[in-house]
């Protein structure tokens, strides 16, 4: 059995345009890949107590899987949405 995929993408609350269109670009990515039965975006506030020291991040919108952060500050770009999603 396969195991599930879970990428995280953080934001202020209530989110921005930005955080908006990373999400978006990460379900595109899901689906390109054939993840979409598999995966959990589930959205996340970057003001979470533990979230920023948990991804190391200083920037959002961002997004990780497996606890490794893979986009920082911006919307994806065809090359880092590359970055994401991986396999557990």
């Amino acid at each position: 059995m396969s195991e599930g995929i879970i990428v995280e993408v953080l934001s202020l609350v209530p989110p921005c345009l930005k955080y908006k269109k990373t999400h978006e670009a990460v379900g595109e990515v899901i689906k390109e890949l054939g993840f979409s039965e598999l995966a959990e975006v589930p959205k996340l506030g970057a003001g979470t107590p533990g979230v920023i020291s948990k991804y190391g991040i200083a920037l959002i919108p961002a997004a990780a899987d497996n606890n490794i952060t893979r986009i920082s500050g911006s919307v994806a770009n065809k090359r880092e949405k590359s970055k994401i999603p991986s396999r557990r």
